[in-house]
């Protein structure tokens, strides 16, 4: 850049001219003088890269220039001035345009507008080519850079050309001494008469000096030149990183050792010898069950150590995979540690409750061989181990060539350690869950067999009010809102895959099962979602609840119907414990329907079906599925491409409600609800050509070898049990008994011979109602009753004698089989409901398609068709409760389900249990409202009404800490599940990806400035220590009310600088005050990932407001540690596992509301930022109340 200008006056004139005309930006800016600092307004137009100003906007010549070439532009505060003058300055924006020239002062300009200002701060700082200039300066670098080395090259080849020419010359001499040597030779040749001897001549001996010179030359170049490429070559560089690994692989198990040691020597052994005193601190079975076989851990590192030191002697020689051959075997001990590893923590975390134990290990801890850690710690060390080694393994066997000799042996190794590692974690997840089945049975004090069961796998817990089924509907709302009903109405309830628990919790916080109802077979329940129209009662109860309260109808096979009428806190809350509980019913009224469909004689139920079938979860090029299990004890999906993930959403032999809950709350990272609704909308109107034939095969595996037309034997498997299909069948009742709905079941054997059942007749109501249809039961043609009349049921009579029944029965025991049937028939006629003939008549088909293998192959499609259905319906019923936002803020997405449950509606083929499941869907999906938005600006609404708001010191600890509560439960309540995609906090436009998260932000800093500023605000040293004390009692309540976000709110108000430093007011705090203060501070302390705060909330119930910015970290780690997508293309599955976990857990907090009313004068106090002082501000204060003392 040149720094000097000639300045051609005419030509600046015509410049100014056109920047006054077509400038880029122009306006009057007020430019502050150089001598008496006075401000002046002056017209400014810009034009390319030169400033001109005028006096005015009509003024012909400029007043001067300035060339914006290399400036730097940039928004200034305001300066400081009297208050009298304050305000005016406040409404002006200033700026400053700094010259690269040396020398020239810096132009100082304001505005009125901060747009304004905005705008010519950008318009000159695009003026300055900044960015060009600095693109310049980086080419000129690179471009003297490419300079020497051209230079450097020309060098050495000069250097080399000349060599080149004095070894020519060289040559050239010594080809013509030769030669002359070699006419020699032939002249003495030519003389064979002539012999004579002589001595060599001294001129050949320095040829063949120089000829052995060059020779040794050559070889040492070609020499260092083949040393100079291997050392440059990618194998050598493999290598020497090769030998890194190993060299690190080394370290980590000298450290590995160390610890183990530490473990054994300082723990183990010391904790021996307590346990055998005379009053032991603990028992020898604790220590065996804490350190278990840690001490075997070490004996054998120990070894290994060895061997890897000794082959280290012997470098640059390593050979490894023969230690690995040897510790390989052994490694199984890990299997016992790792499984018993959580167990082992427990008893620890026992044992800590003795105080002479607590004592003594924490003095074992505070050696200084220790290093400050816990016990805890080191017994966590072995648990990755087997991981450290495969990690190992992998990069050695990325630095290892093919070829090299222990390249098979590694890759053995390996596989050996993965095979390990994943049996581990099978058995850590069927431990975890037996463990968690096992620790509520023994909560229960009558105990429960059914969690005895391996298969019975865990699936939520909370609590929820249970209403007498007698007097539900004359409850009134008092009696509703009284205490006496939430106190003896409240259950503790736990959700399985095959049962529910409803269990009453005593004074001790003993859990009891209620005599009645305490244990629920789901095969046997029915779940009534929403109450019946016609039925007054629900529908009273339903206003009174409002709409909170649920059904489970219960048949069971030994014992009268009865009805469980559960109450839940919230709307999310029901909407939650429907979902699941219908999932779970679904899932084995899938079983059923499917088992319908298998090989007769087979006894294997359908999960250990599936599971067993190698086909379903076969690793293919477009799926990866890994070695753990999910709650339907399939292994689970690692890598998949878009189309699978879809095809397993829809697929009709999977109900998962994991692999739901993860796809529905990840789905936006890979795909879009577009595409989803119109998979589900392809699946409900073409299943056959949608459903790929490998989803299809399972259902039809039938056995050829069967028989296919003879007797069917009454002891038969398939006759036996009791059928059950998706949804069940209803049937409908006048009576006022509490159950509505029952499901249809056919526990009567029927032989093969029963199936002539003819549907071809049907009334004349058939054409006008397909649901209100009343067909007609024919018999077949029959040789000896040929002309007995069909039985016709459309008149709503039934035959008065068996001689009546339809069919040509035989002389056995098919007659009363029959009769039985007809009966259940003539009760349902009696009871006036001719609607069930026609589900009576789908039963029958279902029986007849099951029963004989005849027409088998015409019901395949009515069966499959029913079965997507119910899939569709599933996927739709989980979303639409669970995932409601998800239509909130997508219009079309919401109107597509709209079109397509509506199209289920009109389907004639539909059965009524479907029907009634999809209009309770519609009814749910066209009455979404923006709940938690609205709930969330009406509890700021209603705090801004409020006309004056209290004082600080008139306010109880209890009141702050109640609304505090309040508020930062609405704050966090309202943040919807797609914020936490895709980092949307961390970037440059976190405001308008993320707002609710932000908003979050901003009310933790704005509560935490406040209490800051509450503090700082008084003046005398009594008051400031007063106040800590009242706001570390506020923590302490927030504590106790679950809300941790609001603790940490108040303790980093607390540790700030400004009042951190206050010595002589923190001397005024009581000891009480500081202890408590420190117990709040490790609750909520970020060591080790919020590993106290972690715990915490694992035994904490709902309602609860976690730290947000524990979840956002996880979050951030896993995006960050683990990409979206394989170099294939597969939508990495397993990440989002791991998001949808941290997210259903913020969700379970999210959907617990508090029970606090809401108090607007304390919440405007809360909420008023006239309080509240900015950092530099309380700083400032802090010195001024205890200025710092003099070195």
């Amino acid at each position: 850049m040149q720094k000097s200008v000639r300045y051609n006056e005419g030509h600046a004139l015509y410049l100014s001219v056109i920047a006054r005309k077509e400038g880029t930006k122009r306006g009057y800016l007020s430019k502050k003088t150089t001598e008496n600092s006075k401000w002046h307004e002056k017209f400014f137009a810009l034009y390319q890269n030169v400033l001109f100003y005028f006096d005015t906007d009509q003024s012909a010549r400029p007043s001067g220039i300035y060339l914006l070439e290399g400036c730097t532009c940039e928004r200034v505060p305001a300066p400081k001035v009297s208050t009298v003058g304050r305000e005016t300055l406040d409404k002006l924006h200033y700026f400053l345009v700094i010259f690269g020239h040396d020398g020239q002062k810096p132009l100082e300009l304001r505005t009125e507008e901060e747009s304004d200002c905005d705008e010519w701060v950008e318009a000159i700082q695009q003026a300055s080519y900044s960015d060009i200039i600095i693109e310049r300066e980086v080419l000129m670098q690179k471009y003297i850079h490419l300079v020497q080395i051209v230079e450097t090259e020309k060098v050495a080849a000069n250097q080399l050309r000349t060599q080149l020419e004095d070894q020519d010359t060289e040559i050239e001499r010594l080809k013509a001494e030769v030669t002359i040597i070699a006419l020699n030779k032939t002249k003495e040749r030519m003389r064979p008469y002539h012999v004579y001897q002589e001595e060599e001549d001294p001129d050949i001996k320095k040829i063949k000096k120089v000829q052995s010179f060059m020779r040794g030359w050559l070889c040492r170049r070609k020499w260092k030149i083949i040393v100079q490429d291997y050392i440059c070559s990618p194998h050598a560089e493999s290598m020497r990183k090769r030998n890194q690994i190993v060299f690190n692989m080394v370290e980590a198990e000298t450290e590995y050792v160390h610890q183990l040691f530490i473990l054994v020597n300082c723990f183990l052994r010391p904790l021996r010898m307590a346990a055998s005193s005379k009053k032991p601190p603990i028992s020898h079975d604790d220590v065996s069950s804490v350190f278990l076989n840690s001490e075997t851990i070490m004996f054998l590192h120990e070894i290994f150590h060895q061997g890897l030191k000794a082959r280290i002697a012997n470098w640059p020689t390593l050979i490894l995979a023969d230690l690995f051959d040897i510790l390989l075997p052994m490694l199984n001990i890990y299997q016992e540690f790792v499984r018993n590893h959580q167990y082992s923590l427990q008893v620890l975390a026992n044992c800590k409750q003795n105080r002479d134990f607590d004592k003594l290990l924490k003095q074992y801890e505070s050696n200084a061989a220790c290093e400050g850690r816990m016990l805890e710690t080191f017994l966590t060390y072995p648990m990755f181990q087997i991981p450290r080694y495969i990690i190992t393994l992998h990069e050695l066997l990325a630095h290892t060539p093919h070829e090299h000799v222990e390249r098979k042996s590694l890759e053995f190794a390996k596989s050996k350690l993965e095979e390990l590692s994943r049996v581990m974690h099978d058995e850590v997840s069927d431990t975890e869950n037996i463990r968690k089945n096992l620790a509520i049975e023994r909560m229960i004090v009558e105990g429960c067999d059914i969690l005895l069961d391996t298969s019975q796998t865990f699936v939520r817990q909370g609590s929820l009010i249970q209403l007498p089924s007698v007097e539900r509907g004359k409850l009134s709302k008092v009696r509703l809102g009284s205490l006496s009903l939430k106190k003896e109405g409240e259950r503790q309830c736990f959700l399985f895959t095959k049962h529910f628990l409803i269990c009453t919790r005593s004074s001790g916080g003993k859990l009891h099962l209620l005599k009645q109802g305490g244990v629920l077979s789901l095969i046997e329940c029915t779940l009534i979602e929403e109450p019946d129209a016609n039925d007054e009662d629900a529908k009273n109860s339903g206003q009174v609840f409002g709409h909170l309260d649920f059904k489970i109808v219960v048949e069971p096979s030994d014992a009268p119907a009865f009805t469980v009428v559960l109450l839940a806190p919230s709307r999310q809350e029901k909407a939650a414990w429907t979902s699941d509980i219908s999932q779970c019913i679904d899932n084995i009224r899938c079983n059923g329907l499917m088992t319908s469909v298998f090989e007769e004689n087979s006894k294997v139920t359908v999960p250990h079906m599936i599971k067993s079938d190698a086909r379903l979860h076969k690793d293919d090029v477009d799926i990866c599925f890994s070695k753990t299990l999910n709650s339907c004890k399939v292994p689970q999906i690692r890598y998949a491409s878009v189309e699978r993930l879809l095809e397993r959403l829809t697929d009709l032999r999977f109900l998962s409600i994991d692999f739901l809950n993860t796809f529905l709350h990840t789905y936006r990272i890979f795909t879009t609800a577009t595409v989803v609704m119109e998979k589900l909308a392809d699946i409900y109107k073409k299943p056959f050509t949608s459903i790929p034939v490998r989803s299809l095969e399972l259902f039809f595996a039938i056995n050829q070898n069967n028989r296919s037309g003879d007797h069917v034997n009454d002891k038969s498997p398939r006759l036996c049990r009791k059928f059950s299909s998706p949804p069940p069948l209803s049937i409908p009742s006048r009576t006022s008994s509490p159950v509505r709905t029952r499901k249809l079941s056919l526990n009567s054997p029927i032989g093969s011979k029963v199936g002539i059942l003819d549907l071809s007749t049907t009334s004349s109501s058939a054409a006008s109602s397909p649901t209100s249809a009343n067909p007609t039961i024919s018999p077949p043609p029959s040789n000896n009753n040929n002309n007995k009349p069909p039985l016709d049921l459309s008149h709503g009579q039934s035959p008065s004698s068996p001689e009546q029944s339809p069919g040509a029965l035989d002389e056995n025991a098919e007659v009363p089989r029959i009769d039985a049937l007809c009966g259940k028939l003539r009760r349902s006629i009696r009871r006036g409901e001719q609607k069930i003939i026609f589900l009576f008549l789908e039963v029958c088909l279902f029986s007849f398609a099951v029963f004989n293998n005849s027409e088998r192959t015409c019901d395949k499609e009515f069966i499959i068709r029913r079965a997507a259905t119910n899939r569709v319906l599933n996927v739709l019923r989980h979303w639409v409760s669970k995932h409601s936002q998800d239509f909130e803020m997508n219009g079309e997405l919401k109107m597509g389900v709209i079109c397509l449950l509506e199209e289920v509606l009109r389907d004639p083929d539909v059965l009524p249990q479907e029907r009634k499941a999809t209009a309770n869907i519609l009814r749910q999906h066209t009455g979404l409202t923006n709940y938690k938005h609205s709930m969330h600006y009406q509890g700021w609404a209603c705090t801004a009404e409020c006309p004056k708001a209290e004082f600080f010191e008139s306010l109880s600890a209890m009141e702050l800490a109640e609304q505090i509560t309040l508020l930062d439960h609405i704050v966090f309540r309202s943040i919807p599940y797609e914020e936490f995609l895709g980092q949307g906090w961390m970037k440059t436009d976190k405001t308008e990806r993320t707002p609710y998260i932000m908003k979050t932000s901003q009310h933790f800093n704005d509560m935490s400035n406040l209490v800051a500023s509450q503090i700082m605000s008084h003046t005398d040293v009594g008051s400031r220590a007063s106040s800590i004390e009242k706001w570390i009692a506020v923590a302490d309540i927030c504590r106790c009310l679950n809300n941790y976000n609001g603790v940490l709110e108040i303790t980093s108000a607390l540790n700030r600088s400004a009042i951190y430093r206050l010595k002589k007011t923190w001397a005024k705090v009581c000891k009480q005050t500081k202890a408590l203060m420190d117990k709040l501070q490790k609750t909520v302390s970020s060591e080790g990932r919020f590993k106290n705060l972690r715990e915490t909330l694992k035994n904490c119930n709902p309602p609860c407001v976690p730290y947000l910015g524990m979840y956002l970290t996880d979050l951030a780690f896993i995006e960050e540690g683990t990409p979206n997508f394989t170099e294939e293309g597969l939508v990495n599955f397993s990440k989002m596992r791991m998001i949808s976990h941290i997210i259903r857990e913020i969700r379970q907090f999210q959907q617990t509301p508090y029970r606090i009313e809401h108090q607007p004068k304390v919440t405007q106090y809360l909420l008023d930022k006239t309080l509240i002082m900015d950092e530099d501000t309380l700083y400032d204060l802090s010195l001024k109340i205890e200025p710092r003392l003099p070195a």
